[in-house]
């Protein structure tokens, strides 16, 4: 199934969430750490699933990927994707030394729980839906395999669309990048259009 094409508006509407969610997640974020944090949104794309492949970079480069999925009214999976200079970044900022790998992604797996638990909650309460998130996963893997199992997380077939967040995160001026990956299906979205006035007509 391919995505439905969105209006402007539309596609403004879907970035405003992804801007506010994004918002929310900064602000949990520089509570636990207790620090000033800010996550700002660059771009936000709605593209189907072959095209949300092709436009996360090359397949075999080796990212660490932290997947959330949610059930609910919002059927969908997060996935946040950070490439290794990134994870070595983060972790100096969690006074974590990313020589030590486990440590590393477990600090990194902690970020991306708090932020995208916070994206989740926050577009799901603008939207006036009520879902919950499953415990995260954190891997370590080549880009396409590590997008093949947050497809697998959610049920078969449930995901043909997908909304693209480039982040740029800082932390008291130490800066970092990660993409926020909202995996739902069509009617998902258009779900989530309608309750707050943008649905499409039938």
């Amino acid at each position: 199934m391919s995505v439905p094409v969105y209006t402007e508006l539309q596609r403004d509407a879907l970035g405003e969430l992804a801007n506010v969610g994004c918002g929310q997640a900064g602000t949990a974020l520089g509570t636990m750490l207790a620090r000033t944090v800010e996550l700002t949104v660059p771009t936000v794309r709605v593209l189907d699933l072959a095209d949300a492949v092709d436009a996360l970079g090359p397949p075999e480069d080796e990212v660490t990927a932290v997947v959330l999925p949610t059930t609910g009214d919002l059927e969908a999976s997060v996935l946040l994707l950070f490439d290794g200079t990134d994870v070595a970044r983060l972790s100096v900022m969690l006074g974590v030394d990313p020589d030590d790998v486990e440590m590393a992604r477990s600090a990194v797996g902690e970020i991306g729980n708090i932020i995208g638990t916070s994206y989740l909650n926050a577009i799901v309460a603008m939207s006036g839906g009520a879902s919950e998130p499953e415990p995260p996963v954190t891997m370590t893997d080549m880009r396409a395999a590590l997008v093949s199992t947050a497809l697998a997380a959610g049920p078969a077939g449930a995901y043909d669309a997908a909304i693209l967040v480039d982040c740029r995160l800082s932390v008291e001026g130490e800066e970092c990048s990660l993409v926020f990956v909202l995996l739902a299906g069509a009617d998902d979205i258009d779900r989530l259009l309608a309750r707050i006035g943008l649905g499409r007509e039938a």
